[in-house]
């Protein structure tokens, strides 16, 4: 999805009462709220995500408690600026058959993932994290899992001519909304979780708290 693609906030119908903040440059995950009905403001974290991972994998944890840090630690970060506000930090992570993979640095490292996720099944880990108050107010982590197909090198090849740079802004090289729903065989999943946020979750809390009608 390209900057494009999302609609100008002030073109966007709004059902909040207040607006939110999303520590992230997503432009998925800031589509997807706008869309949802939430006015949103984005900034960036200014997090090292790679540096956090390996940490965070030299210390054990699982892939689940590894986005809920980068999740919590994109939160926090952000929300120690904007007090009062509701600040969404998230994160999302690829495991394959104990491997965890992160966005490709260029096309031969997206070739590379998707021969390696080719006719097996992984993981999709996704986690939103909510500060209110420079405190942590909740939290979700869901999972999908996807299939995907055989892929032969030259449909590779061609996929990612067709797909260009967008292969490098997802983890896997794939986005499942355009193009990357050519890779797959099955999906099992909330469709939200798979774009990067649990957004219906997200949604029935913020009514608990307020920030959206009931």
């Amino acid at each position: 999805m390209s900057s494009e693609d999302i609609p100008p906030a002030s073109l966007t119908p709004v059902l909040a009462t207040q607006p939110v903040v999303l520590a992230s440059g997503s432009v998925t995950r800031l589509s997807m709220l706008r869309h949802a009905g939430l006015e949103v403001v984005a900034h960036r974290p200014g997090v090292d995500e790679d540096e956090v991972k390996l940490s965070c994998k030299a210390a054990g944890l699982t892939v689940e408690e590894t986005a809920e840090a980068l999740a919590e630690l994109k939160a926090s970060r952000v929300a120690a600026k904007v007090p009062g506000a509701y600040v969404i930090g998230a994160d999302q992570m690829l495991e394959c058959e104990g491997r965890w993979f992160d966005k490709p640095e260029d096309r031969q490292a997206a070739a590379e993932q998707l021969r390696a996720l080719s006719g097996r099944t992984h993981r999709l880990v996704t986690t939103a994290v909510l500060f209110h108050n420079n405190s942590r107010v909740w939290h979700q982590t869901d999972q999908a899992k996807l299939t995907m197909r055989p892929l032969s090198d030259a449909f590779i090849q061609r996929y990612l001519d067709a797909a260009g740079d967008a292969v490098l802004t997802s983890v896997g090289g794939y986005q499942l909304e355009g193009l990357g729903a050519q890779l797959f065989s099955r999906v099992a999943g909330d469709h939200f979780t798979i774009l990067g946020l649990p957004l219906l979750p997200l949604l029935s809390f913020l009514r608990v708290r307020g920030v959206l009608p009931d």
